[in-house]
């Protein structure tokens, strides 16, 4: 224990993670409030509020199984969030800021994703952008926090890899 507090790596973001997973409950919690599943409510010609119970995962993938699904995400959330936990603990030196912050997204997404499937069984997506017929799956706070976590970490690799080229210059 005295090694995790001379040595916290970049635990120090974890503040970001826990900001995703109140605006996340939050933004729920008025949501599941106010509409009923299905409702929907348009806010621009391309933009809906609406209420979905996504007891699958991204795209809804494997929201049809009988409900073993919620215990397996559960758990590979939590894996997941321990190991990118760890990955932040060990990050040292300089140059690791967005590598952190993009983690801090990532687990703090998942994490708010994970309150949602023990709480209700599912997870309440409540985003939905459009255009004319077409319907891009709804979503809400926490994956947004973990699609834009995802892209700082592809984002922080290509230019890192960039920069570590011999002969190239940034």
């Amino acid at each position: 224990m005295s090694k995790l507090l001379k040595n916290p790596g970049q635990l120090r973001w974890l503040w970001l993670s826990l900001c995703v997973v109140i605006a996340d409950q939050l933004s729920k919690a008025v949501i599941v409030s106010h509409l009923h599943p299905f409702d929907s409510i348009r806010v621009l010609p391309v933009f809906n509020i609406v209420l979905i119970r996504n007891t699958g995962a991204a795209f809804s993938f494997l929201a049809d199984q009988p409900g073993w699904q919620r215990w397996f995400f559960i758990l590979l959330a939590l894996v997941i969030t321990s190991g990118i936990v760890i990955w932040m603990w060990r990050l040292a030196g300089e140059g690791v800021r967005w590598i952190a912050c993009g983690l801090a997204l990532v687990a703090g997404g998942a994490i708010g994703n994970v309150v949602d499937r023990i709480r209700y069984g599912y997870v309440v997506d409540f985003i939905q952008v459009h255009y004319q017929q077409w319907f891009y799956p709804a979503f809400n706070v926490a994956d947004s926090a973990i699609t834009v976590g995802a892209i700082i970490l592809i984002l922080d690799g290509l230019l890192r890899q960039r920069r570590d080229v011999p002969g190239r210059g940034v």
